[in-house]
């Protein structure tokens, strides 16, 4: 499979461990540059997958003060900068020099959840991706944004995007530097997130420093789960517990068991991951846990719209609002059907962030953070698969 811009592919496992985090500060590293950096989802899986940053631009403080805290250290042979400020202001001219750019644009105008005004909508900052592109010069280029960006609404749009960034963001045909740039379709779940997290990557090398090469086909799957669940039992095996007589209560698992049955091949990639795996080792939350940010909070209910995430299946994707209104649903359900709130902690390892990662500011500054983050484990595959690119 190669790059392409009707291909659909998918994300990459998580660890919430630092092991393999950073590596030693070498002069070779390739470096990155961020904008919409938010708390740093895509920084954390960019440099697992060996980027050294050298300045991130985000306009929300609090989310400043998480990517402050977070990157700094031995990678970094000076602090990290960074920018608070509106990317509107940015002189990309005056930034140091980076091998690519990447950021996640303000999804909201193309959201589902959102008013859906695209262009129109005043928080639409893809102009100013494109303008980065354009100042910045980068041999490559990584952007994420919600799948709604795919919808037929957006289509004449979207094709105006990526006709500019073929042209290195200008709009004369004769520019000096051309990119290719490809469109790709993923969750997260396919590689390892145990959350079901479907998002639009679009990047691009330019033509001068590289190709795009295939991207990695995916590593996980929903047939592998429900195998490992109901046909293997190595899913209950492997937490301690009875397999349940019940079978699949989903009407995807169900439909993929009836398939396994007729065809009795058993799936070779690994399984999706699920809400109790990702979370083996917190336990239940409590008002006085000693484990940060894994404190149990109270109100949490199940209404139309509104169901919340099955402990045994990945997460429905993790939304940027606190509760169920606004932003979503960022509740676990328990066997007896029970919800409660995940906490921060938990949030933070849905979106492959590790143990040590502290998100600034109040529980509900905490979860918008985390909510409006691109998943680290997709940032990883992705930045692997472009750090090739660059070097081919």
């Amino acid at each position: 499979m190669c790059f392409a811009d009707s291909q659909f592919l998918s994300g990459l496992q998580k660890t919430s461990s630092e092991e393999g985090l950073l590596a030693p500060a070498n002069v070779n590293v390739p470096t990155c540059g961020e904008l919409f950096a938010g708390c740093g989802g895509m920084a954390i899986g960019l440099e697992q997958a060996g980027f050294r940053h050298e300045w991130m631009v985000e306009f929300n403080p609090v989310a400043c003060q998480t990517l402050r805290s977070r990157f700094h250290g031995s990678w970094y042979e000076q602090p990290l900068s960074v920018i608070e400020a509106d990317v509107r202001t940015v002189d990309w001219s005056r930034m140091d020099a980076v091998d690519i750019v990447a950021g996640g644009p303000p999804c909201q105008p193309f959201s589902r959840g959102g008013r859906a005004g695209g262009e129109n909508d005043p928080r639409d900052m893809w102009p100013e991706a494109l303008r980065a592109v354009r100042e910045i010069r980068p041999r490559g280029f990584l952007f994420e944004n919600v799948k709604g960006l795919l919808r037929p609404a957006f289509g004449e749009y979207l094709a105006r995007i990526l006709s500019d960034l073929r042209r290195g963001g200008e709009t004369e045909s004769n520019a000096p530097d051309r990119y290719e740039v490809a469109v790709i379709s993923v969750n997260a779940a396919d590689y390892g997130a145990a959350q079901k997290r479907e998002r639009v990557l679009i990047a691009g090398v330019r033509a001068d420093c590289g190709v795009l090469t295939p991207f990695p086909r995916r590593t996980h799957s929903v047939e592998r789960l429900v195998w490992e669940k109901w046909v293997s039992g190595q899913y209950w095996e492997k937490h301690g517990m009875l397999r349940p007589d019940c079978g699949p209560t989903s009407r995807v698992e169900l439909a993929v068991l009836h398939k396994l049955e007729r065809t009795g091949l058993e799936p070779r990639e690994l399984p999706w991951l699920t809400c109790r795996d990702a979370f083996v080792g917190l336990g239940e939350p409590t008002g006085g846990t000693s484990i940060s940010l894994h404190e149990f909070r109270t109100g949490a209910r199940i209404y139309p719209g509104h169901e919340g995430s099955p402990i045994d299946e990945p997460a429905k994707a993790v939304k940027a609002g606190s509760h169920g209104v606004p932003g979503g649903e960022n509740m676990l359900v328990d066997c007896t059907g029970a919800p409660r709130y995940f906490t921060v902690r938990e949030v933070a390892r849905l979106q492959g962030m590790p143990d040590t990662f502290e998100p600034a500011g109040s529980w509900s500054q905490a979860m918008r953070q985390l909510g409006n983050a691109v998943p680290a484990q997709l940032a990883v595959v992705a930045g692997r698969c472009i750090q090739e690119c660059i070097h081919a």
